[in-house]
């Protein structure tokens, strides 16, 4: 299995995208920003790349910015709001309900 590459793709103060390229095939994390708060509004994963984890490295990427940039993290999207209820040991670095 071929690792992901990670990057980040800023939109300016609008927000932008974690996108993990692999078997030439695309996943993102979608987010938005306001303020110190990033808001993780979607992740989509190919469904010929599921069970792979690659969801939870786009997460990941995300989750290792808040901590060296110092924002905090939104979980509107289903599978982030999942994560954060499943690891409290991140709950410094989100704001709002992740039920």
């Amino acid at each position: 299995m071929t690792e992901p590459t990670i990057t980040r793709e800023d939109a300016g103060q609008r927000g932008g995208r974690y996108v993990a390229r692999i078997d030439g095939q695309e996943a993102e994390l979608v987010f938005s920003r306001q303020g110190d708060t990033v808001t993780a509004d979607h992740t989509g994963v190919p469904s010929a790349l599921e069970g792979r984890g690659i969801g939870s490295a786009l997460l990941d990427a995300l989750l290792s910015d808040a901590r060296a940039e110092g924002f905090r993290i939104l979980p509107r999207c289903s599978f982030v709001a999942a994560q954060a209820r499943r690891h409290p040991e991140w709950a410094d670095l989100f704001v709002g309900d992740a039920g």
